[in-house]
């Protein structure tokens, strides 16, 4: 019987502790404003774009479980936003921050990138399209939300408020909104066990951005001196 609200609700209910942690992250409040080292968000570039291929080749995987005309086209989309627009994006800001303009064949994962994009391939390897959605939409759906709320009060540092302008407007919502509608379609939220599946993962692939939000806040040289430890709780490996 239906509880009257979609999977995707549902599923940001189950968790949503790790969500408000990622979302409200040390990392995006001083992206917010403004006063995060550039050297700090260059280093996050510098894993998100490793992060961002293995993220598209999920979603590849999972256009390939699409049933229909109808879920090709949405994922393509998704498929096309990281390829099209995010990967370009984040090499121009990582060679404005005095990177790389280009993929570098030296880059090495960080433990959290690699963690994270293991589950996120194994997960759409494996898994019928729900559970791939699942664990892909976090990552779409968390920056969307920042970045609305950032966008309230945009940052002076243009390289902060380009950022926030990638993910706030009508255009990335109306994406989002189709990626969560697609899992709502596809997810009976009747289905118990199914819905305690793909909380699970869900809320694996939120505790994976609160992990690389921590990473990219701590740099390559680890936690900054004077950050307090994160509280212990259920890992996010």
């Amino acid at each position: 019987m239906s509880t009257g609200t979609s999977a995707s609700a549902l599923l940001r209910e189950r968790g949503a502790a790790s969500w408000a942690a990622a979302v409200s992250h040390p990392m995006v409040a001083e992206i917010g404003a403004g006063s995060l080292p550039h050297e700090t968000f260059r280093y996050y570039f510098g894993q998100n774009v490793l992060y961002l291929e293995d993220y598209a080749r999920a979603i590849a995987l999972i256009i390939g479980r699409a049933p229909d005309l109808a879920a090709i086209t949405v994922l393509t989309r998704f498929l096309s936003q990281i390829v099209d627009t995010e990967l370009p994006a984040n090499y121009a800001f990582l060679a404005r921050l005095g990177g790389p303009a280009g993929p570098d064949p030296a880059a090495v994962m960080a433990p959290a990138t690699y963690a994270y994009t293991r589950h996120l391939l194994d997960t759409a390897g494996r898994s019928e399209l729900p559970a791939g959605l699942a664990a892909v939409l976090p990552c779409q759906w968390s920056y969307g939300e920042i970045a609305t709320r950032l966008a309230a009060a945009m940052p002076a540092d243009p390289v902060y408020a380009d950022w926030i302008g990638m993910f706030a407007g009508d255009g990335y919502d109306e994406l989002v909104l189709a990626s969560t509608s697609l899992l709502d379609q596809h997810a009976d939220v009747a289905d118990q066990a199914l819905m305690t599946s793909l909380a699970a993962v869900f809320d694996r692939s939120t505790r994976h951005e609160l992990a690389f939000w921590d990473m990219a806040f701590a740099g390559p040289g680890g936690r900054p001196p004077g950050l307090p430890d994160r509280p212990s709780g259920p890992s996010a490996a």
